[in-house]
């Protein structure tokens, strides 16, 4: 059965009475005219009674039409199964809370494409556990960096100017700011420009990230 974001999910019904033990799947193309299809044949091949599908749908939204049906229908004991992580979550701290919330219900979680990222083994958690701490070590590194880096430039006068001018450079140090868990008011007073000139330069970053990352799948 494949769910799109265009047909009726009825995922709370349908999962009701349902027990746990399936394997769930589920896909996401970031742009419209996308074709999905490739992603869902290789979840059907592996077995996934249910493919949940968003079409056009960043990776850093959390309320994404059928990531939430998906969500709803899962059950404890059920084995989630993606492509990639990166079609649940557009940062390593969004897929590691993710991953960390399914298995506090008793849900594992597959990829496809990345060994490390299997929870239904032993071996596959342990693997898992060591890179979460990892990736948390490179997240406070990150931001540890970035806020030196801010503090020195502003001392030479280099942050600050026009608040709805955001330049390259601050894009990055924005990206990396939010992927320390930053908030966009955060953010923006780190920077010293607005929030909404933060939020519409995210906005714009994920949309370029979103595209390269359609380009590379579709190839």
């Amino acid at each position: 059965m494949i769910a799109t974001s265009g047909e009726p999910a009825q995922s709370q019904a349908a999962g009701a009475s349902r027990v746990g033990g399936a394997l769930v799947g589920y896909a996401r193309v970031s742009r419209a005219e996308q074709d999905p299809a490739a992603q869902q044949a290789e979840l059907a091949a592996v077995g996934a009674v249910r493919v949940f599908v968003d079409h056009g749908e960043s990776s850093r939204r959390t309320d994404r039409p059928q990531w939430q049906a998906c969500l709803d229908y899962l059950r404890a004991g059920d084995t989630l199964v993606v492509r990639r992580l990166d079609r649940i979550a557009g940062t390593e701290k969004m897929a590691i809370e993710t991953i960390n919330e399914l298995h506090e219900r008793g849900i594992n979680i597959k990829s496809l494409t990345e060994p490390d990222i299997d929870t239904t083994t032993p071996m596959g958690r342990a693997l898992f556990g060591i890179v979460a701490v990892f990736a948390q070590l490179r997240v406070d590194t990150i931001r540890d960096n970035t806020l030196r880096g801010l503090a020195h430039a502003r001392a030479q006068g280099r942050i600050g100017g026009r608040p709805t001018v955001m330049t390259p450079e601050r894009v990055i140090a924005a990206a990396q700011l939010r992927a320390g868990g930053g908030s966009l008011a955060h953010i923006a007073k780190v920077l010293g420009v607005g929030k909404s000139s933060v939020a519409r330069a995210l906005e714009k970053a994920d949309e370029d990230a979103d595209r390269q990352a359609g380009e590379t799948s579709a190839s």
